[in-house]
């Protein structure tokens, strides 16, 4: 059998009162289903990213980067505020810099009427940017359709949408984490 891969979810908001550890806590006991997988929660919040641009990071700001870089693909957890992504997600995109290269992305995202899929579809010409590769399937959750217990309305279909996201993860993080083993020189020539 294959070495699991390894998957960073990460948060990318950190406003207060946020919803986005209420879709990460459900999507992780999705994850927790699967042997193939090893997913790791990473958020924003906890990161203490600076404001602005910066290679002085702070102990937890460097620990951040650090899983990122530990992580064979990700899912990207995002709201849409204001038909975007938020500042926070930006920043942490570009502090970490080059640990997203050839690297598998995909998405969950919930808000508004859209379901956060317009904040999606403007990150995924800034992962490109980053030689990161996007992947098609996304979870997307309209409304915030979840119960008081954290569960979605539609638990089945979210559940089936996660699977699909999560196996075409896989496929693509396996793919290119044996390619970036197999040619050990491909960080200093890209």
């Amino acid at each position: 059998m294959t070495d699991p891969l390894r998957i960073a979810l990460v948060v990318g908001s950190t406003r207060e009162g946020r919803f986005g550890p209420t879709v990460a806590r459900w999507f992780e006991t999705v994850a927790a289903g699967r042997t193939d997988i090893e997913l790791t929660v990473t958020d924003l919040a906890d990161a203490d990213l600076p404001a602005h641009w910066t290679p002085d990071l702070s102990p937890r700001g460097r620990a951040f980067v650090e899983r990122l870089a530990d992580a064979d693909a990700y899912v990207v957890l995002t709201p849409e505020y204001n038909h975007s992504f938020p500042a926070s997600l930006k920043q942490a995109i570009d502090v970490a810099g080059r640990v997203w290269r050839r690297k598998p992305v995909g998405f969950v995202s919930y808000g508004g009427l859209s379901g956060g899929l317009r904040a999606v579809e403007q990150l995924r010409p800034v992962f490109a940017e980053l030689h990161a590769t996007t992947v098609r399937e996304t979870v997307s959750f309209h409304q915030f359709p979840f119960d008081e217990a954290g569960v979605p309305h539609d638990a089945e279909g979210a559940g089936r949408a996660a699977g699909v996201l999560l196996d075409d993860l896989l496929w693509w993080g396996r793919a290119l984490r044996t390619a970036r083993k197999r040619d050990e020189t491909w960080s200093e020539a890209a």
